[in-house]
């Protein structure tokens, strides 16, 4: 079906950060499946954990025990504040599943009839009916009305705007069943999270026995200089969602759950397919291969090198160009406004370069590429976008 508005190209193949169109033509790959292809393509770690994998066994449904499914769980319980984890097969589906915890614990602990979940305009939680219905983007609700009740939205890292909508749905007892935000905002323009802003959050959910819920879909795994966003800002919530770089190209996803916040029960949720062998057998790969590759000082190292020379990009494109934003392997380059092109421009001018960006919004152009990159694809990356910025200011 016609849901997808493709760029003109076809790609066949890839190694690291590397793919191959049909022509044989080489991209550097500053997309990785969009956050998702954290050791890159066709990684000799994956391929061959992944083979022996399919030689034992690749599904059997969650109605039996699965080791890699327990292995997995274990990893991420013990690499992080959670205590239980549910998997499903995508971002979306977590937060569906981040969705129900979040209502349940509203009708059981807060007594709330009609639960109401708090998220961030510019916010991006998925494309499911619920997910895009938590999403603070009008823009992604247009055709799809009505939307699922029970979501009320704040401005990103405005504390006054929170509080003044908290007290509003508050006033006449409780009506607030969580908090669903992203520690960065990814599609809503690379925006990070104010840890201040965070920490009175976390202080006033606490307050009230409301759920603290982060979306770490985008940021997760190591991207963002630390394993979890989390860490960025200082503030633990009680549950969070994960999706795109956990499988490394794979489709997986999970809900993270610290004990006090894990209300389901057997018959509240299920996925068929969530958390099978092979699924978790990549998870477990990606986990394995971030710490015995130690990419989180690569993430840190190469980020700090790619902001620094997209700072040197906006001084020397001003005319184009408003600055940069991030953290770690996932940076924004900001257009300016009025300058004649959006980020899109941008992106579909660097194929010409060999280079494959993405945008993240109308005016932000987003770098997210496999946390295995090196210093000398870096200097490629800023060479490639510096010739494709020339080439639109001319």
């Amino acid at each position: 079906m016609g849901t997808y508005g493709r760029f003109p190209l076809t790609l066949t193949r890839g190694k690291g950060c590397w793919v191959e169109d049909e022509q044989g033509h080489r991209y550097l790959d500053a997309v990785a499946g969009i956050a998702t292809c954290t050791l890159g393509h066709s990684d000799r770690a994956m391929r061959h954990a992944l083979s022996r994998q399919l030689r034992r066994l690749q599904h059997v449904s969650n109605l039996y025990e699965i080791p890699e499914q327990i292995e997995l769980a274990s990893w991420l319980v013990h690499h992080s504040c959670a205590d239980s984890v549910f998997f499903c097969n995508s971002g979306a589906e977590a937060n569906e599943a981040a969705i129900k915890l979040a209502r349940k614990h509203g009708h059981t602990l807060r007594g709330i009839d009609r639960p109401v979940i708090m998220t961030a305009q510019a916010s991006f939680h998925g494309r499911t009916l619920a997910a895009v219905s938590a999403t603070g983007q009008p823009r992604y609700h247009q055709g799809f009305e009505p939307m699922v009740e029970g979501f009320e939205n704040f401005i990103y890292n405005d504390l006054a705007s929170f509080e003044s909508l908290l007290s509003r749905l508050e006033m006449h007892g409780p009506k607030v069943a969580a908090v669903l935000i992203e520690p960065l905002q990814g599609e809503g323009g690379v925006n990070p999270g104010d840890p201040a802003v965070f920490r009175a959050i976390r202080e006033h959910c606490d307050a009230r026995n409301i759920l603290l819920i982060f979306d770490e879909v985008q940021v997760g795994m190591g991207r963002c200089g630390t394993l979890w966003g989390y860490e960025r800002l200082g503030v633990e919530p009680d549950a969070f969602t994960l999706a795109k770089g956990l499988g490394g190209g794979h489709a997986i996803g999970a809900l993270l759950v610290k004990q006090h916040a894990d209300h389901f029960v057997p018959g509240d949720h299920a996925s068929t397919f969530g958390g099978n062998p092979f699924a978790c057998r990549a998870g477990l790969t990606v986990a394995r291969e971030l710490q015995r590759r130690d990419l989180i000082s690569n993430v840190q190292q190469r980020g700090d090198q790619l902001q620094q020379g997209l700072n040197a990009l906006v001084e020397r494109f001003p005319q184009l160009l408003q600055g940069t934003r991030g953290w770690g392997l996932l940076q924004g380059l900001v257009m300016q406004e009025g300058c004649g092109h959006a980020a899109i421009d941008v992106v579909k001018a660097a194929i010409a370069q060999r280079l494959l960006l993405v945008p993240a919004g109308p005016q932000v152009v987003r770098m997210v590429p496999p946390l295995v990159i090196s210093k000398r694809e870096i200097n490629t990356l800023l060479s490639r976008l510096d010739a494709t910025l020339k080439s639109l200011s001319t």
